[in-house]
């Protein structure tokens, strides 16, 4: 009997007709980087800047991609290709401007974080000061009272904004059903939306005025018309919140016979909890930073002040204002700038611990799930 060998077979590998036409997965990071140098060679020949790089640089991204990704896979998968580069460099083009704004505060706000910012006030300070200081070690003069300022005053502000806010946008989305009353508490919400800040401190100025005289200027005044702008956004995002808790969770809680208004604090709020704390959140960051109503409110003063029920308090953005438009040494500006670079940082440094805060407040009274 006759054996016969079979030998290996020495064909090169056929590529599989399931991955044939594919690209690679190196395609997409090597496009970002040949237009990132592209970019910056086209931005080099019409006089180099950060922001026309970033531009260049998206242009070609977004031509290149597509007819890189139709080359190899077809057409139809070049024109699918099209909305996935769109949507990267949009979001490219968002964060730019973000990263450079949170550059340029550090790049500028450090350098003046000395002792004398953080733990000393403005009062007693003049310019003669100004005019012999020659590095930021010599800067006298700090932030202490608007840091002291901007948290009392945003503290009443939260203080009263919040219930209101909650308890309105749960009337809206429990209880009024689409009644005349929540339609009008709707419709008069989307106008508050729409109110110029400084409004609201003559609002708040008028209103106080009447009750106490007209020169009535504390912290607790703008406390109240920061109330005003922060009241509508806590109402919207709270309402939407709300609104996407299953009514499966309701009518399971109804159905154990729970009442009511203790479904909507044991069961819909706890689910909602965290989208309403970002909203929370979101209202102080947009009224922590507002210049306009407290001018008119608060005034200015240059000493620390703890009452915000009795005299004129300071905040980190009229602090700023104040800072810029009217240096203490007008010969000598470069101290005032930076301390209101360092205010400035000061003030996105707190927005950050709010958000902060707020993730774990939100992370505390989120419903517990049971872990496998």
């Amino acid at each position: 009997m006759s054996t016969t060998t079979t030998k290996p077979s020495t064909s090169p590998v056929r590529e599989s007709k399931l991955t044939r036409g594919q690209r690679p997965t190196w395609l997409i990071p090597a496009i970002g980087g040949g237009a990132i140098v592209v970019g910056a060679a086209i931005s080099a020949l019409i006089g180099f800047n950060i922001a026309t790089w970033a531009i260049f640089a998206a242009l070609v991204f977004l031509i290149v991609g597509p007819l890189l990704v139709g080359a190899i896979e077809g057409s139809r998968a070049g024109a699918d290709s099209l909305m996935t580069f769109l949507v990267y460099t949009a979001f490219i083009l968002a964060v730019i401007p973000l990263i450079s704004v949170i550059w340029t505060v550090l790049a500028n706000g450090i350098p003046g974080l000395t002792s004398n910012l953080l733990f000393t006030s403005m009062n007693g300070v003049t310019g003669a000061q100004d005019n012999f200081a020659e590095g930021p070690g010599d800067v006298v003069g700090g932030a202490y009272h608007a840091i002291v300022g901007t948290i009392s005053i945003t503290f009443w502000a939260t203080l009263m904004s919040v219930p209101i806010g909650l308890l309105t946008a749960i009337y809206l989305v429990e209880y009024s059903n689409n009644g005349w009353l929540g339609k009008a508490i709707t419709f008069f919400v989307d106008v508050m939306t729409g109110i110029p800040s400084i409004v609201a401190g003559l609002f708040a100025a008028a209103l106080f005025g009447m009750m106490f005289g007209p020169s009535t200027r504390t912290g607790f005044v703008a406390a109240v018309a920061l109330t005003v702008l922060m009241i509508p956004t806590v109402v919207k995002n709270t309402e939407e919140m709300l609104r996407i808790v299953p009514n499966e969770l309701r009518e399971a809680s109804y159905a154990l016979g729970v009442r009511k208004w203790r479904t909507i604090l044991k069961v819909v709020i706890p689910t909602a909890i965290s989208g309403i704390a970002s909203g929370v959140t979101l209202a102080i960051a947009r009224v922590i930073g507002e210049t306009a109503p407290l001018l008119v409110t608060a005034g200015f003063a240059t000493a620390i002040n703890w009452n915000s029920f009795s005299g004129w308090m300071t905040t980190l953005p009229t602090y700023i204002y104040y800072q810029i438009m009217t240096p203490t040494s007008p010969t000598n500006p470069d101290p005032s700038l930076q301390r209101a670079w360092a205010a400035a940082l000061i003030l996105i440094a707190i927005v950050m611990l709010l958000n902060l805060l707020a993730r774990l407040i939100a992370k505390a009274f989120a419903p517990k799930t049971a872990g496998r």
